[in-house]
């Protein structure tokens, strides 16, 4: 069940808590926000809809979502309603219906490759970018911001006038100091404001340490589990569920973060993004193959789909941060 699915599911408890007249003088929003829970929040997705409503209908916004919670505890796929803070809804999903949503987020993952996350949201949105050549990191944070921005369906033009990408300045030369990928992750991995991190860091090859290393390296491990899996006879399609919310989460996630980071011109948010990704696969990589005198199984085929799906994320999230995505490593 998608977040586009849930907002409709809402809005139709919406409706029927009018039609029954437990809800008077409702302005209907045209769709409801559905995202993931804040740190801390329950289930596997959150809205606003009874804060958004509880002005037009003058209630307090628990009361309004306590009569919204009665009218989706019946909603088909969804097992739990929680009420938190002033009150937020928050979904819990059937076991039978969150299984099928993650089938079909690895199949979907799979069937578009690393075009996974693209959309229309800045469809007939043109950037114009003021970019001085002489500027390192704003040059390599511009062009990350092209890339996001044209895979939202919006344009991007550089010219000396219109928008400005403010940036703090490198305090040593990165393309001197750093190879190619390096640098660029040192200019992009921070946000505007915040100082490129120390050379150093950046030649260590070992997670955790090295963000650009873990990404790149998470990859790798991706592209090693598909080529040792191919040597057993083990071929990935996702079957069963493989257990790993926290990666199915990052994946699912994707696309959201990519609309995030175009929008507000912030490559930052996808480098963050992919260290996540990249450590929920590395955590969950020891899973995939048969261990000893296992044979292979559904539970196999699944996982190996499943950090497939994770593999290519990440090698379009590389990408679209100008930087590789190597097989070896």
């Amino acid at each position: 069940m998608t977040p586009a699915e849930l907002s409709h599911t809402v809005l139709h408890a919406v409706r029927r808590a009018v039609g029954d007249g437990a809800l008077q003088d409702v302005a209907l929003p045209p769709r409801v926000l559905v995202e993931r829970p804040r740190a801390g929040g329950r289930g596997d997705w959150a809205t606003n809809a009874a804060l958004q409503l509880a002005g037009s209908v003058a209630l307090p916004p628990r009361e309004v979502a306590e009569i919204l919670r009665a009218r989706l505890l019946d909603a088909p796929g969804i097992a739990r309603v929680d009420i938190t803070g002033p009150g937020f809804l928050n979904l819990t999903l059937s076991a039978d219906t969150r299984a099928r949503a993650d089938r079909g987020l690895v199949e979907r993952v799979l069937r578009e490759g690393p075009g996974y996350g693209a959309g229309e949201g800045l469809r007939g949105v043109d950037v114009e970018l003021a970019l001085d050549e002489r500027e390192v990191r704003a040059r390599v944070v511009g062009e990350a911001v092209a890339r996001l921005v044209e895979r939202q369906g919006g344009s991007v033009r550089f010219s000396g006038a219109g928008e400005r990408l403010s940036v703090r300045a490198p305090h040593y030369d990165v393309a001197a100091r750093l190879g190619a990928d390096a640098a660029r992750w040192a200019c992009l991995r921070p946000a505007a404001h915040d100082r490129v991190p120390e050379p150093g860091s950046l030649l260590r090859q070992a997670e955790g340490d090295n963000g650009l290393f873990t990404v790149q390296y998470a990859h790798s491990r991706a592209r090693a589990l598909l080529r040792n899996a191919a040597g057993l006879g083990v071929h990935p399609v996702y079957e069963v569920p493989a257990d790993a919310p926290r990666l199915i989460a990052a994946l699912r996630d994707h696309p959201l973060v990519l609309l995030a980071a175009a929008r507000h011109r912030a490559p930052d948010r996808l480098a963050r993004h992919l260290e996540v990704l990249a450590d929920a696969l590395l955590g969950f990589q020891h899973t995939v193959l048969p261990l000893g005198d296992q044979k292979p199984s559904a539970a196999h085929r699944s996982r190996l789909a499943l950090a497939e799906a994770a593999g290519t994320v990440l090698a379009g999230g590389l990408t679209l941060l100008g930087i590789s995505a190597p097989v070896h490593l």
